[in-house]
């Protein structure tokens, strides 16, 4: 900790004492593109901005992607949407160090740029660096650690200069869901969580690895933008041996176990169960700014009207459960070329049965009623 406060401090009274600290011909500019780690927050990778200048005994990482787990109302913040994300200096002993522990590979790709541009990026960044203009709101694909390294290099050109280059014509959503192949929960909840956005067109560059293509694609003047490229930490291969909790079988095992039970009451608790999470997506799309989890189609599934069939008879029992029906329907039509739609199979089969169980026995009870 004191080592990276003595840095933050050298560096903070080098441009202090200097209004414009003016860089030598040696200098580097690099992006760094971590890989993935373990924490969902680190699950899709991470971009960071390096600038070197031996003479001037300069090697700075510039990173976007902080957040302080300490904020007021973190999570509240987070889901809202307005959780602000802030960018920080560090050395590159420092930065390096952390993905060598955790055995996460770095990409480095040299930039070929005129010292003037360096110079620009290096002013702009500085400016940022020590002023309110290095807190941004957060948003899941419009503006995160990669957009806002991606908005920078552009910035310093006349054009937008980095654009993406991979498949656009693939869902958001199909792009990020071999991310989870083997963290199965987390596959789970995001696709529950998010909504209509995630199954536009993948347009946008906003992935570590997006961006790592198109540099590698950008020219200047003729000229390739990376003039080298190489990895300075070699990331671990790793292998997720199978496990019956963190796969779809556990959900599958829960539900059967569910049906072979067979009991009214069960069935009215899982419902109720599934009610309640419906309304947790609706209250979530209109208390959120973030626009990934507006119009979220699960709630189709997970229909807030479930939470009140433990609390009704008769006839009004059977209109609410051919409206559920009705709405599953819609749900399956909604989710037929859907690529996660293997996952929420289970909980369509099980809400058409328990709810094809409740109509039939509605049916009998109010036959008894008439006799």
């Amino acid at each position: 900790m004191t080592k990276k406060i003595l840095f933050f401090l050298l560096l903070f009274c080098s441009i202090s004492f200097s209004q414009n600290p003016k860089l030598s011909p040696s200098t580097e500019v690099s992006i760094f593109t971590c890989g993935r780690g373990d924490q969902l927050y680190s699950t899709f990778g991470h971009t960071a901005l390096r600038i070197k200048d031996t003479e001037n005994q300069l090697d700075v990482v510039y990173n976007y992607g902080t957040f302080d787990f300490r904020t007021e109302n973190f999570y509240l913040k987070f889901v809202k949407g307005d959780l602000q994300y802030f960018m920080t200096a560090t050395s590159v002993e420092d930065f390096v160090m952390e993905y060598q522990m955790d055995e996460r590979e770095v990409i480095e790709q040299k930039l070929n740029l005129p010292l003037e541009k360096k110079q620009q990026l290096f002013d702009n960044l500085n400016a940022n660096l020590f002023s309110t203009e290095k807190y941004y709101t957060y948003k899941f694909i419009d503006k995160n650690c990669t957009t806002m390294v991606a908005d920078k290099i552009n910035g310093i050109f006349d054009t937008k200069l980095i654009k993406k280059v991979d498949d656009k014509s693939i869902t958001y959503r199909e792009l990020l869901y071999p991310y989870f192949d083997d963290y199965f929960w987390y596959k789970l909840g995001i696709n529950i969580i998010f909504g209509a956005k995630t199954d536009a067109k993948a347009e946008k560059l906003f992935l570590p690895v997006e961006l790592l293509n198109s540099l590698d694609q950008v020219k200047v003047n003729g000229k390739p933008l990376v003039s080298e490229k190489k990895v300075i930490v070699n990331g671990s291969e790793k292998s997720v041996s199978f496990s019956f909790f963190n796969s779809i079988f556990v959900i599958i095992a829960a539900l059967l176990l569910i049906i072979v039970i067979n009991k009214r009451f069960l069935f009215l608790s899982y419902l109720f169960v599934c009610g309640f999470l419906g309304i947790f997506l609706c209250l979530v799309g209109l208390y959120s700014q973030h626009q990934e989890v507006l119009w979220n189609y699960n709630a189709l599934l997970f229909s807030p009207l479930l939470v009140i069939l433990p609390f009704i008879k008769n006839k009004f029992l059977d209109k609410i459960v051919l409206l559920n029906l009705f709405l599953l329907l819609i749900y399956i039509i909604v989710m037929i070329t859907r690529p996660y739609l293997v996952i929420m199979l289970p909980f369509i089969l099980t809400n058409i049965y328990i709810l094809l169980k409740l109509k039939k026995k509605g049916q009998k009870n109010l036959l008894t009623s008439v006799e």
